[in-house]
């Protein structure tokens, strides 16, 4: 019995903020490329579901009995986020979903805790939303994304990666930092995070290679993931030297995903790896981090795939629109009053339908509830309906409306009623489109949004975007 990958999947949004956008109002060198942005109803969390939900329809069979979810924005400081993930998801009540936050190292120290496990399968989430001070390095080379490694052993399913080895090196340091509730982060110089990254990350390559037994020249590529460039320049010109393939840092694509770029970098390893062929992590983050993976050319992967996804993408979101979604740039109060804050006794009464996008369907006529209903529209029958999960069910605008009025962080909000394949019909916002997009019978897919923020509750619910083959960049 093997450890390794039972699958992993990757997450970028749908938004690309262009370099030449920025400069365009900020004017000066804002470098070449562009970056990935979530939109204003996505954050951490929900970009983690987004690949959480891609990473377990791969493996079906491979049930998690626990539930990782590592970022360094979460949407609570005192509540944990990852029961969050754990009903959308729709896990089991028995399985422990717990945060591993608070820095950039939590999703690394997620993924050595779960191939060191004896769980039959481990589910590691990471996501990030990267921002800054306008025009600030942090906004220009950070980037927003999520993925989703599923971590178990060879008889719970096929492993798309076998787990050779790793190892870990750890020195305190001062390097880069952000107190809670900053925006801004602060560095040290550059420099000094260099010479201690190249130190620690060779360090662990060493010992990586010895704990899986392995040489440099059979690694065949590897992906140095840090917080800066420079962080891993030296090892980077070492490996490359001696015929590994150094993995592109996306940094002109993505740009720079916090605790999710490590993971991130591994599933595109992983996806783009044949049989057979090594492939490593090394990750630094207040210390360095060091995993071996061998491609099995077995089991399901995930779709779409990361490079996939770099393909596509929306590259029209203009820098003054980026700046209103991320609260630096002040908007018109709404033309009606803002949304009060959930109630929590309502979201727990409603969980199934809050967070699992799970319906009713009548066992005797076929009714489709959504939301879910204790009488049945067809026949008037009493408590005697099954549970309908709709999340992954494909559906079509049958109309749709524009409107100004209402209160969206984002205006016009674009509502559509929706038809479901198999039955049910729905009234539900649209997202990742604009009302010169949408049509009607356009297909669209169910997603997992923050719907808006009262009293420093966030409120989530699912809303509906154009189906990913029907649009471009959609994922």
């Amino acid at each position: 019995m093997t450890r390794g990958l039972i699958a992993a999947a990757g997450y970028l949004p749908h938004w690309r903020l262009q370099a030449s956008a920025v400069a365009s109002v900020l004017g000066g060198n804002q470098g070449k490329g562009a970056r990935t942005i979530a939109s204003y109803d996505e954050d951490s969390l929900t970009m983690a579901v987004a690949a959480g939900r891609r990473a377990l329809a791969a493996a079906p069979q491979a049930s998690p009995s626990t539930l990782w979810f590592a970022t360094t924005s979460p949407a609570y400081a005192e509540k944990s986020s990852a029961p969050i993930a754990h009903a959308a998801l729709r896990l089991a009540p028995d399985v422990l979903a717990a945060d591993a936050s608070g820095g950039l190292r939590g999703a690394n120290a997620a993924l050595m805790a779960a191939l060191r496990s004896t769980d039959p399968a481990t589910l590691v989430l990471a996501g990030d939303v990267r921002t800054g001070p306008s025009g600030s390095s942090e906004e220009r080379e950070g980037g927003d994304a999520a993925a989703a490694l599923l971590v178990g052993d060879s008889e719970t399913a096929p492993l798309v990666a076998e787990y050779l080895g790793g190892a870990s090196a750890t020195r305190e340091f001062l390097d880069r930092w952000r107190a809670p509730g900053e925006l801004r982060m602060h560095a040290w110089e550059e420099r000094f995070g260099q010479q201690r990254y190249a130190e620690l990350a060779g360090a662990a390559w060493t010992a990586a290679l010895k704990d899986s037994g392995l040489d440099t020249d059979q690694v065949t590529s590897v992906a140095i993931v840090g917080p800066h460039a420079r962080a891993g320049a030296k090892l980077a010109k070492q490996l490359g030297a001696a015929g590994v393939g150094v993995a592109d840092t996306l940094s002109a694509s993505v740009g720079f995903s916090g605790a999710a770029h490590g993971p991130l970098m591994l599933t595109q390893l992983v996806e783009s790896a044949g049989a057979g062929q090594v492939v490593a992590l090394v990750s630094m983050a207040d210390g360095a981090d060091v995993f071996l993976f061998r491609a099995t050319g077995d089991g399901a992967a995930a779709t779409p795939a990361v490079a996939e996804q770099l393909e596509g993408g929306d590259d029209s979101l203009t820098y003054a629109k980026y700046l209103q979604w991320r609260g630096v740039l002040p908007t018109q109060p709404p033309n009606r009053p803002e949304p009060a804050r959930i109630s929590a006794s309502a979201a727990e009464r409603r969980l199934d339908w809050k967070y699992g996008f799970v319906g009713s369907v009548d066992r005797d006529s076929g009714a489709m509830h959504l939301p879910p209903a204790r009488v049945s529209f067809r026949g008037g029958a009493v408590d005697d309906m099954d549970l309908a999960p709709m999340a992954d069910v494909a559906a079509s605008v049958v109309t749709f409306t524009i409107d100004s009025l209402a209160y969206s962080p984002s205006p016009p909000t674009i509502f559509a009623v929706c038809d479901f394949d198999g039955g049910g019909r729905l009234p539900v916002e649209l997202t990742d489109v604009t009302s010169e997009q949408v049509s009607i019978g356009m297909p669209v897919e169910m997603t997992f949004r923050r719907i808006n923020t009262a009293d420093g509750i966030a409120n989530y619910f699912w809303k509906a975007r154009p189906a990913q083959a029907t649009s471009k960049g959609q994922n």
